[in-house]
């Protein structure tokens, strides 16, 4: 990710670390978050760049034409014939 790094100054995470003191050997100890931020900052770039891809090729996509005139379904015209012998009756 070359034009990334340019555009934000060559920051690089994976090097941040907190010291938590030294091992019996006189070397620090120490927590290294800066790994895990690395690849969230990374993830979250990613992520980002596929949601507008995806965004961009549904807006491709065409409607579904609405369907001019349909028949109602059998079920509907069934239920009103029977409304209608209903009304009838009373």
């Amino acid at each position: 990710m070359p034009p990334l790094g340019i555009l934000i100054g060559g920051i690089n995470f994976s090097d941040l670390a907190v010291t938590l003191g030294t091992d019996p050997k006189g070397a620090p100890v120490l927590l290294k978050y800066g790994a895990f931020l690395q690849t969230v900052f990374d993830f979250m770039i990613i992520a980002f760049v596929i949601f507008i891809a995806i965004k961009g090729i549904n807006k491709l996509k065409k409607p579904p034409a609405p369907a001019a005139d349909a028949p109602p379904p059998r079920q509907e015209v069934l239920l009103e014939e029977i409304r209608n012998l209903l009304a009838k009756r009373t």
